[in-house]
């Protein structure tokens, strides 16, 4: 069966899944979990302040909830996708559900930080196991072609839940209270999870995979040690770590307290600015999406060009002489962070194709840990900073470029010795495309 691999080259592809409806209505259902899973992670990004009052903390310490969230989540990656490997999607998303559940439902009654603390690490370790579930369900689905745009759509309707969050969570919080709003999110959990036993399932019929053949110490350190070993997957890494934080960092804790205290916006203002940068993001992942499916050389320039637009946006915001940036500056910047998030989604396009389908989950943690250290390093860095300088949000905020600088080396070093891999994997499939009896 002749059949093209998303990058333009026709090649066959033998157990390639054809897609179709049934496959829609199974992977929706794993993205309906990671929709979930979003908001409930993104939710403290609009009640930044208001936990700040109700547990009164200071900026490290509010900048803390959102470090161990992500340290955990960024933590669990590589053993994610090593269960995802070994395990397959059902499980470990089922897992994740009943994680994030029981972490959000216990921030809603947290009496004490300390609690609250345990309940955001909680939450991360059940965020972790969906993104990279979700992938691995959409491979097994869906035709390798449509990876690109299947991994766009996926982050899509993630950032249609920090819409939730946005919109949804932040009116709530001021209508219903703090209790009443996070309770009543977390049965969105319950019914995903409901959703996700009856209906779900890792693969179509007649395109099992091969059983592994080995397990134990030996089988987790070959397969990170042979993800690791491929320049496409380092480069998918520092892809994901220089691209995907700037907004992470924005939406997750850092934007609303900036607009607020540093812009002088009032919070249905700002409110509306991080809605900007989801639906901005939304946007730009199909565009993204539907460019590098049918152009894969596109791929480090889009990656690249995001990344100049944003540190030139966020440097003109910080720099611009006033107490306060205009809107029209504001407005853009918002526009441009909302790519940032597409342009992560780059990483794993280099990491698909340098990996078999057996290591596709280890090699796609590997990548998605990039960008939430670099969240993580961020958001701890702009807390110290706000507490070290009075509240300077241009100094705090000046940590993102070096960042930026080290990923930005990074990628350079290693772009040219993965197309080079590229090619010669490409040269070989035509080969062996040309031997297989038809």
């Amino acid at each position: 069966m002749s059949n093209r691999n998303g990058y333009g080259s026709a090649v066959t592809l033998p157990g390639d899944p054809p897609g179709g409806r049934r496959a829609a209505l199974v992977w929706g259902v794993g993205v309906a979990v990671y929709f979930v899973a979003v908001i409930f992670r993104t939710s403290l990004g609009v009640a930044g302040l208001d936990a700040a009052d109700r547990f009164d903390v200071n900026a490290s310490a509010l900048s803390t909830f959102s470090i161990l969230q992500l340290l955990v989540y960024a933590g669990m990656q590589i053993p994610v996708g090593l269960m995802v490997d070994r395990l397959g999607t059902k499980k470990v998303l089922a897992l994740g559900v009943v994680l994030f559940t029981l972490g959000q439902l216990g921030f809603a009654l947290s009496p004490s930080y300390g609690t609250a603390l345990a309940s955001r690490a909680l939450l991360g370790c059940g965020d972790a196991m969906t993104f990279i579930s979700v992938l691995r369900l959409g491979s097994r689905w869906f035709p390798a072609r449509r990876g690109p745009l299947i991994g766009q759509v996926a982050a899509l309707f993630g950032m249609a839940g920090n819409l939730v969050s946005t919109v949804f969570i932040a009116r709530a919080l001021h209508g219903l209270g703090w209790t009443t709003t996070f309770v009543g999110s977390s049965l969105a959990g319950v019914l995903v999870l409901v959703l996700l036993l009856l209906f779900l399932k890792d693969h179509p019929e007649g395109y099992e995979p091969q059983p592994a053949t080995h397990a134990g110490a030996a089988f987790v350190r070959r397969q990170i040690a042979e993800s690791w070993r491929e320049p496409g997957t380092r480069l998918g890494m520092w892809v994901h770590f220089t691209t995907q934080f700037p907004a992470m960092v924005f939406l997750l804790l850092w934007g609303l307290p900036y607009l607020v205290e540093a812009q002088g916006l009032s919070r249905s203002t700002a409110g509306s600015l991080l809605t900007l940068v989801v639906l901005s993001n939304m946007v730009v992942g199909l565009a993204y999406g539907q460019i590098i499916a049918r152009h894969h050389t596109a791929r480090a320039p889009l990656a690249l060009g995001t990344v100049a637009a944003t540190a030139l946006l966020w440097a003109s915001t910080l720099a611009y002489p006033g107490d306060h940036a205009p809107m029209w500056l504001l407005v853009t910047l918002c526009l441009v962070l909302g790519a940032c998030g597409p342009a992560s989604m780059i990483g794993f396009d280099f990491a698909r194709p340098a990996n078999p389908p057996e290591r596709q989950g280890t090699a796609s943690g590997i990548v998605n840990m990039g960008g939430f250290v670099a969240s993580m390093t961020t958001l701890l860095a702009v807390g110290v900073l706000l507490d070290a300088t009075g509240d300077n949000y241009r100094i705090a905020f000046s940590s993102v470029f070096v960042l930026e600088a080290l990923g930005i080396v990074q990628i350079l070093r290693l772009k040219a010795r993965t197309q080079r891999r590229e090619r010669e994997r490409l040269v070989a499939s035509r080969v062996e495309a040309v031997h297989v009896p038809v």
